[in-house]
């Protein structure tokens, strides 16, 4: 078990003891977004010119600003203590994959060359859970290249049924042929 699972762990089984599991999930959702939105924040965390103390305090600052649970700001104060905020983008992840297991959830990744409506993404997580048999929630990205169709990854399994993927297996059969 990697150092973010372990602190994932330690951070989940916390938040279930305090009932605030949910106040967890909202915390992740601010810290994924400064992780996507501040390159600022990014180097904070990861760049070895910033001392502990300067990490310690900016660390403490941001998570009174965003108004951190204490459970997750103490989490993000000992890490920068033992200089292990580098990890922070696993924790999240690590974090969303406990609390989705234990809502018995699963997260499917889905791509598509249009964005999806709700009516859409609806129908796809509902076709999905039926097959898994766990409620599925739907993470949606959009890529052009795609031209149409979808890809679909959930775990370890991937479903490809994008038009771009199509051509590329009907141009490696005619490159057999030829």
């Amino acid at each position: 078990m990697g150092i973010a699972a372990r602190y994932a762990k330690a951070v989940f089984e916390l938040a279930k003891e305090d009932k605030a599991v949910a106040k967890v999930e909202t915390d992740l959702d601010a810290l994924e977004a400064a992780l996507a939105d501040s390159a600022d924040f990014r180097a904070l965390i990861s760049s070895p010119v910033y001392s502990r103390d300067e990490q310690a305090g900016a660390i403490a600052a941001l998570a009174k600003k965003m108004g951190l649970s204490t459970i997750v700001s103490n989490v993000l104060a000992l890490m920068s203590n033992k200089r292990r905020l580098y990890i922070l983008p696993q924790l999240v992840q690590a974090l969303r994959a406990a609390i989705a297991e234990d809502k018995g959830e699963i997260t499917a990744e889905v791509t598509s060359a249009k964005a999806l409506t709700k009516t859409q993404a609806d129908k796809l997580a509902k076709a999905l859970a039926s097959s898994v048999g766990k409620s599925v929630k739907i993470s949606a990205t959009v890529d052009e290249k795609l031209i149409g169709g979808l890809v679909v990854k959930m775990g370890s399994k991937m479903i490809d049924t994008s038009i771009a993927s199509k051509l590329n297996s009907l141009q490696n059969a005619m490159k057999e042929v030829g």
